[in-house]
């Protein structure tokens, strides 16, 4: 009998170095997992982007399966991505919509979308400097720099300075360069 029991373990002895560095893989592997959840970019989460496409489905859930609750139908526009899922990352838009998009069809262009009504596009960073032209809610822009409390904003080749409450797509303490 002990025999058996000497031969047995010299037998299966190398299974068990194999079987712990397997569990620490395994752990490791988990700890990696911890830090960086599966379907996520390890980009932050909430972001500004702005939508790749001119027409583009909202879903109410991460899959082709789920059905469609709005398209969008213009480019440009941002929306803060508040969560992700694999591919898909759940926005929220300027109305505070929230649903879910492909990656696919998101760029990390950071534009904005006037929520006031006509505003002055100023020439510098202060509300009595020069007009420039008259933006209209609803117009698209991309950031170029904003400081405390103005951003300079270039609406297809025309560029100046929007006061940081008339406009979507900035957080309010974000400062770009």
């Amino acid at each position: 009998m002990r025999w058996f029991l000497l031969l047995a373990l010299l037998t299966f002895q190398p299974l068990a170095p194999a079987l712990a560095q397997e569990g620490e893989a395994a752990s490791s592997e988990a700890t990696a997992e911890e830090a960086l959840p599966p379907g996520r970019s390890g980009l932050p989460v909430p972001r500004f982007v702005s939508l790749r496409a001119n027409e583009v489905n909202l879903r109410a859930g991460p899959g082709f399966r789920y059905p469609i609750e709005w398209v969008y139908r213009r480019s440009g526009q941002p929306v803060e991505v508040v969560d992700e899922y694999e591919t898909w990352r759940r926005i929220r838009d300027w109305e505070g919509t929230l649903g879910w998009i492909h990656q696919s069809m998101l760029q990390s262009r950071r534009n904005v979308r006037v929520v006031a009504e006509d505003q002055l596009l100023r020439n510098e960073p202060k509300s009595d400097a020069r007009p420039v032209a008259r933006v209209e809610a609803g117009a698209i822009g991309a950031a170029r720099s904003c400081g405390s409390d103005w951003c300079e904003i270039d609406f297809s080749g025309l560029t100046g300075w929007l006061p940081r409450e008339t406009f979507y797509g900035i957080y309010p303490d974000e400062t770009l360069d």
